[in-house]
């Protein structure tokens, strides 16, 4: 088993909380919050950990949550599609709480448990088809080296509409934000 797939914590609830570089804030203890809690809580059942530390900065908090909630839940990328981006950009960044906190919603997309093996380990030959692939061939481009060549791109924009295109890419990018934030400062460490 690889180190990364050591460091992964059981989900999101159970991420430590020592190891973070700042203190969380604890929802409900400063009233000026309220609202962006508020808000956070509809659109995600909770104010997670990540949240909490955000909440440090309310004009992040609700930005970040409106984004984040833009690419994950008001965007035209199917379910699996922008699962496996997710869990492609957490383990090219080596970011296990963010890896575990969407292997469910990777489930719950359809993806099975070989893919998720090998979106952690970057396997999986024969595994996926050929927008899996291509969708895939983006995100490591996208994370690894920043700057996306013709030959990568080209697929996608032959796959996808515009829309499609722009969303795709604004997941991959939005979620090296996530996991770059957690590493970071050690949220879920």
């Amino acid at each position: 088993m690889s180190t990364f797939a050591k460091a992964m914590p059981e989900g999101e609830d159970k991420a430590p909380r020592d190891g973070v570089r700042v203190p969380a804030v604890v929802p409900g203890t400063r009233p000026e919050l309220a609202a962006i809690e508020a808000s956070i809580a509809a659109e995600r059942g909770r104010v997670s950990l990540l949240y909490q530390v955000l909440l440090n900065s309310a004009p992040l908090a609700e930005g970040w949550e409106k984004l984040l909630t833009a690419v994950r839940n008001r965007s035209g990328v199917p379910p699996d599609l922008r699962e496996m981006i997710i869990l492609r950009v957490a383990a090219c960044n080596r970011a296990p709480y963010e890896f575990a906190a969407h292997v469910p919603h990777a489930r719950t997309a359809g993806i099975g448990e070989a893919k998720i093996e090998a979106l952690r380990t970057g396997g999986g030959d024969g595994l996926f088809d050929s927008r899996e692939r291509a969708v895939l061939a983006l995100t490591d481009a996208m994370t690894r080296d920043v700057q996306v060549d013709d030959a990568t791109m080209a697929p996608i924009t032959a796959q996808f509409d515009a829309r499609t295109v722009v969303e795709i890419v604004a997941t991959v990018a939005a979620y090296n934000m996530v996991s770059r934030f957690l590493e970071a400062l050690r949220i879920g460490h």
